[in-house]
């Protein structure tokens, strides 16, 4: 299907954030806590939880890291409790920016946030400022070298829920609603069980180009948030010029 790549802005995250693995576990394993603290350590019965372990299996992520993070949300490990919160705001060239956190300290983290906006440019929004811009989507992309029948793929895709799949360059990318994530990541798993990329993410609806002399300084305000504990995910509308060339 046609249409503009979603992975690729993905995509330019993700390579940044493969050179910080253990800090990428260390987030993840707060997701799975807090996934299994709000639905139980049952991924049969908590979506949540099945997407989490999902993105942890797709990140390698040992099995005694995630299995311990669930004994911490079910109350057999200990461990401390965290708020969910989602920052809005406008990075350099009037990117539409998402923050989401997980954190033990609401004041610490909307002040570090805050300054990293600041510092490089943007600025923090109020609640709804640029939420409305975005989707959340399941997204799940594969190499294809990897699928050695590339038409039943894309036929098993669309009859378990698929919205929108599509050839780019040496990869298939799918995206999905949300409740149809893991139905639809379960029958693909017949075919290739090792996606690229396999999360529930968000997705803008217009991407905005990066003007040269702001795509460094956008990098830089990703960069910090991603680097910050407390931040989850970053997500925005900017597309990076390298990205498409």
């Amino acid at each position: 299907m046609a249409g503009h790549s979603k992975w690729k802005n993905i995509q330019h995250r993700k390579g940044a954030q493969d050179a910080k693995r253990g800090k990428i576990f260390t987030k993840i394993g707060i997701e799975i806590t807090v996934a299994a603290r709000a639905g139980g350590g049952n991924p049969e019965d908590n979506p949540r939880l099945r997407a989490a372990l999902a993105k942890a299996k797709a990140a390698n992520m040992p099995k005694d890291n995630y299995t311990r993070a669930i004994k911490k949300g079910t109350g057999e490990a200990g461990g401390a409790n965290y708020t969910e919160k989602l920052y809005e705001g406008y990075g350099p060239g009037g990117v539409a920016m998402l923050v989401e956190c997980l954190t033990d300290n609401i004041n610490r983290t909307v002040s570090e946030v805050r300054f990293a906006f600041s510092k490089y440019g943007g600025n923090l929004g109020t609640d709804g400022s640029v939420a409305w811009m975005f989707h959340r989507k399941g997204m799940l992309v594969y190499e294809k070298n990897q699928i050695s029948d590339g038409d039943q793929f894309f036929e098993l895709a669309l009859e378990h829920g698929a919205e929108d799949v599509r050839e780019d360059g040496d990869q298939y990318e799918i995206i999905c609603q949300p409740e149809d994530f893991m139905a639809l990541k379960s029958a693909l798993d017949e075919l290739c069980p090792d996606p690229a990329f396999c999360e529930i993410t968000m997705i803008p609806e217009n991407p905005n180009t990066v003007e040269a002399g702001k795509a460094e300084s956008l990098e830089k305000l990703i960069n910090a948030l991603e680097d910050n504990d407390d931040v989850q995910n970053v997500y925005h509308n900017g597309d990076f010029p390298e990205v498409n060339s």
